[in-house]
């Protein structure tokens, strides 16, 4: 009696848009994943901004998962507007893409929103929360048993790292490490805006907002919900708070901290760092070396942020996230093994991540260069 072989045993770690697509995907098309998440649970702590799926990389990839209509539903194509003003609040450019209305666009979504998206397509044994990963071991036959903090181990055939910028995964494959860029973010936010802040609503628009001078900037950008996210950019390192005596616990200092860096700057715009609802998050970004590579390991790859964490000023990094995960899904797929497709998956995604990091340096520099506002507006305006 002739028995079918056993359906390798995938294990993605990491439950963000990346990860989650991949295991979606192959569990359409009857090839189980496990996804595993150092969260408690999908509830334990907020996930971030708002995304634009553009439609060659996170759109196919919803596609793929067959969730565009679900996506459809929760999209924003308004959210596309883009207004760059200067220092003083005047209105450099306010543009909305000639496809906005259309399935060409970029529409927004929330990050949560994603997140549950994909997660309420998955059966509920798919993800298992509370599972920190601490060691990959290989185990000689391109298996490899994960380790857990509390003890917990498990073995899989192919164990995808979607783990994000401080991967463990990582670890195992390359010794790359990400490095600060040169710009920090402190995060805040408005609530119920178009109520409670109604001048700074308006200036916001429908979109994203974009002031940049003296290599910084302010960026407000629309969420759902009237909620609007607020990234006070900074050419600073990691440790500017510290080396200034900052407590960034002290909201009042930090207020006052970064109106004495933005001093000069209009008034109107001065209100999305002093009008808070949420206090102040301090968010340095980093990136990993560009090209990030490494030796094709049976049993090991990576997507997302693991692979290529970049800045997130180029608006790719969710998309590409997503589609490395529909790539290499649909290569585990297709292939007679999982080294083949491991391989073939690794072919396409090298040369792809380092031109989108590339690129996404580049626009951060422009942005947060001497002559900011003028590098954005010629390249929103289509002549760069």
């Amino acid at each position: 009696m002739r028995t079918e072989p056993a359906p390798p045993r995938i294990a993605v770690i990491g439950a963000g848009p990346g990860g989650l697509t991949c295991a979606r995907v192959l569990r359409r098309h009857g090839v189980p994943a496990t996804v595993y998440d150092l969260d408690a649970s999908r509830a334990a702590r907020g996930q971030g901004g708002t995304l634009d799926m553009h439609p060659g990389s996170g759109q196919y990839a919803l596609a793929e998962a067959g969730l565009t209509e679900e996506f459809r539903a929760l999209a924003r194509p308004e959210g596309q507007r883009m207004r760059l003003v200067g220092r003083d609040g005047r209105i450099l450019l306010d543009a909305v893409p000639p496809e906005a209305d259309t399935a060409e666009g970029n529409p927004e979504i929330d990050r949560g929103q994603l997140r549950d998206l994909l997660l309420d397509s998955l059966g509920p044994d798919t993800v298992r929360w509370g599972h920190r990963l601490t060691r990959v071991e290989p185990l000689g036959d391109g298996s490899h048993r994960l380790h857990f903090a509390g003890g917990a181990t498990t073995e899989a055939d192919l164990v995808i790292g979607a783990d994000g910028a401080w991967s463990t995964v990582r670890a195992a494959l390359s010794d790359a490490v990400p490095v600060h860029t040169g710009v920090t973010f402190v995060e805040t936010g408005l609530d119920d805006a178009d109520a409670r802040h109604p001048r700074l609503a308006g200036l916001t628009g429908d979109g994203t907002l974009m002031a940049l001078a003296d290599r910084q900037g302010l960026i407000a950008q629309r969420n759902s919900g009237g909620h609007i996210r607020v990234y006070v950019a900074l050419s600073a390192d990691e440790d500017w708070h510290r080396r200034a005596g900052l407590d960034l616990t002290d909201s009042t200092a930090v207020r006052d901290a970064l109106l004495a860096r933005f001093a000069g700057w209009s008034p109107e715009l001065l209100g999305f760092i002093t009008d808070t609802d949420t206090g102040y998050v301090h968010r340095p970004l980093y990136a990993l070396p560009v090209p990030h590579t490494w030796p094709t390991t049976p049993g090991l790859t990576l997507l997302g942020d693991a692979a290529h964490l970049m800045p997130p000023f180029s608006g790719v990094g969710a998309n590409l996230a997503m589609l490395d995960a529909t790539d290499l899904a649909h290569a585990v797929l297709t292939h007679p093994t999982l080294t083949q497709a491991v391989t073939a998956y690794e072919k396409t995604l090298f040369p792809r991540a380092t031109e989108a990091a590339e690129g996404a340096s580049e626009a951060l520099t422009d942005a947060f260069g001497p002559d900011g506002a003028a590098r954005v507006l010629a390249h929103m305006s289509g002549h760069d």
